[in-house]
């Protein structure tokens, strides 16, 4: 049925007018079995609420706000007159399918969809969808609140700004998006207002997610992100005392974690002040616990302090400092070559020698990144001091950012596969009545082949087991500082061992491998196993665990020191064979593991404790030969736990690569020296 011949809903059987009913979707993936408020939706309905010439006029059903069943989404949308949906990639599919089941069930009923996941230019989009009545591009709240206004006035919804939709006789209309608002308290805050008071009543069972705005806008252009392409222009601000009152509702209602929505935290200077708050009432109160931001990118002094003052507080586990990459090439593709380098070099540098962990994020598959930009490029963060964790991204298409134009992916030679979107250490959610998500990932460009993007990524799986893993991280600094031998070599010698002397590390290289085929053919980004925890585990990870598992751990020690010799040996570096023993028997001794009935005691010759420290730290280091004798506590806290122990020590440990036990060292004095 068209827009034009549909029924109008509002008046009731006796002719008076009643409520109209609005249905809110904004379906997000749960996270370690939290799920996150629909802020999204809550906006809208407050807006309405607030700024409504008769409020009383709409009557708001609980907003859908995780995955469910189809069906159980339909029955509870059904009796609605229209039905709003939030859509990003984690839930374009089965919003499409919740829409399409409703308008199948109910003719006349209205949906709308808006968000990220719509397209810019969407006719296509909304002519394969003709259960979508209407799209809302850019900022909805002014549009929506019209919308609803409007909603007897069918023909009036083509003149609404910000819209778009194919009218009955085939007409596709695309009007300019609304201005932007201006002064952003023109918007309710739908905690202060109350908007989720129902459904947390309604599910006292779920542990909640905030999300949080204190500003909106982002004056970069990434060609690979839809957020500056939306909002590229001045960013505009949330009031001080409105995010001061929501920090005290976040605390009040004891929410946990709050996942900030800013694109550029820090980028004004009064976010120092809102940092400074969110501590202070954690300090108080003890929530919110955790406070993720994404920083800003140029602003160093104000990314460093805002940074400085959350982890100080405990409110991160670790500074994200999101390069993408380090290539001067890619960066000028990705029209992010105005974003100094430098400060996140910096960046890196002062966290470091203030003991703040850090980790860096790089994009793998960005257009003009070849294997040796971006293997230099992990070379060269490891050089700066980034010894806790890269994270190796996968490249994905976002439908409104300028890398999703054909004629982009052309210029570049973008070669993409659908792949379903599964969260890392995600669980396996198999409904019975459900739509997976799917993604457009990059696994090949005209600067790195089909080949060159699996030699890539089975690299970075193999740094993060050696390096963030920590499984060989001593031996690797030791080999690396004192032979001048680069990591990326070190690692490289890892992905190409002889078989026959190292079969270990040659099957671990070919799991990578044909992980990294796997997913150039459409298979999963992570591997799931039903076995350790039932998650998607990253593939580095799932080594780890596997080696523990299949008590392989001590054949992988002995192969790597040898390989590792065998390197070191074949560069002429001077470094004894029995200096990387006491590395690799130090690594070996200090890596967690599970049913450990006895401490350990490594007697050294060196002090490799202080030298790895110090690199880690920023710090010059020079190995010194000193006695010591290393006693690793392995009981004060045992893992009789073998799932416990992959949950608490591989995965929660991820972001502060906490694999190793905390050593402690004594000097071996002449009077002690016979008790070893």
């Amino acid at each position: 049925m068209s827009v034009a011949s549909r029924p109008d809903p509002v008046p009731s059987a006796a002719g008076t007018l009643r409520p109209l009913v609005v249905g809110l979707v904004q379906i997000n993936n749960s996270f370690s079995g939290q799920n996150y408020l629909p802020y999204s939706v809550a906006l809208l309905q407050t807006y309405v609420q607030k700024m409504a010439a008769d409020p009383g006029r709409y009557r708001f059903l609980p907003p859908i706000y995780k995955r469910v069943r189809i069906a159980d989404a339909v029955e509870a949308l059904k009796d609605a007159d229209l039905v709003g949906f939030s859509t990003y990639v984690w839930n374009g599919r089965i919003s499409l399918e919740i829409a399409r089941r409703l308008k199948a069930l109910r003719p006349g009923i209205v949906v709308v969809f808006g968000g990220p996941h719509v397209p810019d230019q969407p006719e296509a989009f909304l002519r394969a969808n003709p259960q979508i009545d209407l799209a809302v591009h850019n900022e909805g709240e002014r549009t929506f609140l019209k919308l609803l206004e409007a909603f007897a006035d069918r023909a009036a919804w083509e003149d609404l700004p910000g819209v778009s939709l194919v009218k009955s006789d085939g007409t596709f209309i695309r009007n300019p998006n609304i201005d932007r608002v201006r002064d952003l308290d023109e918007i309710p805050s739908p905690f202060l207002e109350g908007a989720f008071d129902e459904i947390m009543a309604a599910n006292p069972q779920e542990s909640w997610i905030g999300l949080w705005e204190t500003n909106r806008g982002c004056p970069f252009r990434c060609t690979f992100c839809d957020w500056g392409s939306a909002t590229a222009a001045k960013v505009t601000k949330f009031g001080e005392e409105r995010l001061y009152r929501e920090v005290d509702w976040f605390a009040d209602k004891k929410i946990e974690y709050i996942f900030c929505c800013d694109a550029n935290f820090g980028i004004q200077k009064r976010d120092v002040d809102i940092a400074k708050y969110v501590a202070k009432i954690k300090q108080a109160s003890g929530y919110p616990v955790a406070l993720s931001v994404q920083n800003t990118k140029n602003a160093t002094e104000r990314a460093y302090e805002t940074q400085k003052i959350l982890s100080d507080a405990g409110l991160n586990k670790g500074v994200a400092l999101s390069m993408q990459s380090v290539d001067k090439t890619t960066l000028e593709a990705i029209k992010r070559d105005n974003i100094s380098l430098g400060t996140y070099m910096e960046l890196q540098r002062r966290f470091t020698r203030d003991r703040v962990e850090t980790y860096s994020d790089l994009i793998l598959g960005l257009p003009g990144e070849t294997y040796e930009s971006f293997v230099r490029g992990i070379d060269q963060l490891m050089e700066n001091g980034q010894h806790n964790r890269i994270q190796f991204n996968n490249l994905s298409i976002l439908p409104n950012a300028e890398m999703g134009d054909a004629a982009y992916q052309a210029r570049y030679g973008m070669v993409t596969v659908e792949s379903k979107i599964i969260n890392i250490h995600g669980e396996r959610v198999e409904l019975d009545d459900d739509v997976p998500e799917v993604q457009d990932l990059v696994v090949a460009t005209a600067a790195m082949p089909r080949g060159d993007w699996r030699r890539t990524r089975a690299f970075c799986w193999m740094t993060a087991l050696l390096h963030f893993d920590k499984l060989f991280q001593i031996p690797l600094i030791l080999a690396h500082g004192i032979s001048g031998i680069s990591y990326r070599d070190i690692i490289e010698a890892f992905m190409t061992p002889d078989e026959e002397r190292f079969p270990l590390l040659a099957e671990i290289n070919a799991f990578f491998q044909a992980e990294a085929r796997s997913i150039q053919e459409g298979g999963p980004e992570y591997v799931f196993s039903k076995e350790y925890l039932g998650i998607y585990w990253p593939a580095d990870e799932f080594i780890f665990v596997r080696l523990t598992a299949e008590r392989k751990i001590d054949a992988f020690y002995a192969e790597a020191g040898r390989l590792l010799h065998q390197i070191v040996s074949a560069r002429r570096a001077g470094l004894p064979i029995e200096i990387i023993d006491e590395a690799v028997r130090l690594n070996h001794a200090m890596v967690h593991q599970p049913f450990a009935k006895t401490d350990l005691e490594v007697r050294l010759d060196y002090d490799h404790l202080e030298y790895w420290r110090k690199v880690r730290n920023g710090e010059e280091a020079v190995l010194r030969r000193e006695p010591l004798a290393v006693h690793v506590d392995r009981t004060a806290k045992p893992y009789d736990d073998f799932q416990k122990w992959c949950r608490e020590i591989v995965w929660w440990g991820n972001k502060k690569g906490a694999y190793l036990y905390a050593p402690r060292a004594a000097a071996i004095t002449p009077e002690l020296a016979g008790h070893y």
